[in-house]
């Protein structure tokens, strides 16, 4: 349900390219045309992006000069359909980001987007953080389903990659656990707090503890989301 590309060159000087590193390689990326694990959507999405920023020529980040515009595309999918992307570059850019945000919803997709972002990154480390983010269109989050629940997700929360391997996850952890019935459960770094409302059926109290204000913020928002 989600995944983070870069934006690079196919070879040394080469096409503008988005989509995995290269085995081996600190700085080429093999653009995304074709992937067994992601939906389709993705590959729309990644294909629109390529195509907008070709067209304007619009030169990526490299990572050695410090140059550039292009840094990340992170584009998230639910169980609902809905999907939410978010394009990273450093603070000076040339294009114009509501074009893009047009671009991208004027392509047909399977899903709904649920919302466009655009996060401003200066850092000089490789990772997708933000100094500002701005909404584009629609929302900085989305809603996602799993086990009859339902949680809210921003772009920066922490939420299992995988949906349905995360209902098997947390399936089995709610076997394990066993009857909870009239007992207190600890969920222990409990993020956004999906492990803990899933033990909540049937137990006395749910405690969740968690360092990050934010994620614990969201949990509350979710706990009320599903009446818990």
């Amino acid at each position: 349900n989600k995944c983070e590309f870069s934006f690079g060159d196919s070879e040394k000087d080469g096409d503008l390219a988005l989509g995995m590193r290269k085995r081996n390689s600190f700085y080429e990326v093999v653009t995304l045309k074709d992937c067994n694990i992601v939906d389709n959507d993705f590959l729309k999405i990644i294909n629109t992006t390529l195509e907008f920023f070709t067209e304007n020529n619009i030169p990526f980040y490299h990572k050695k000069r410090h140059d550039g515009q292009l840094r990340h595309l992170v584009v998230r999918a639910a169980f609902t359909g809905e999907i939410l992307i978010n394009l990273i570059t450093t603070s000076y850019y040339t294009f114009s980001p509501d074009e893009y945000a047009k671009a991208i919803l004027d392509t047909e997709l399977s899903g709904k987007i649920a919302g466009i972002l655009h996060t401003i990154n200066d850092s000089l480390a490789d990772v997708v953080q933000s100094d500002e983010t701005k909404i584009l269109y629609g929302n900085d989050y989305f809603y996602e389903n799993l086990l009859g629940l339902k949680f809210k997700i921003s772009a920066f929360s922490f939420f299992q990659t995988n949906s349905k391997g995360a209902e098997k996850l947390y399936s089995v952890v709610r076997e394990y656990a066993g009857d909870t019935s009239g007992k207190v459960v600890f969920d222990l770094y409990c993020g956004t707090g999906t492990i803990g409302q899933i033990m909540s059926e049937g137990s006395k109290k749910v405690i969740g503890i968690e360092i990050v204000e934010e994620a614990v913020e969201a949990a509350k928002i979710n706990a009320e989301l599903n009446g818990i």
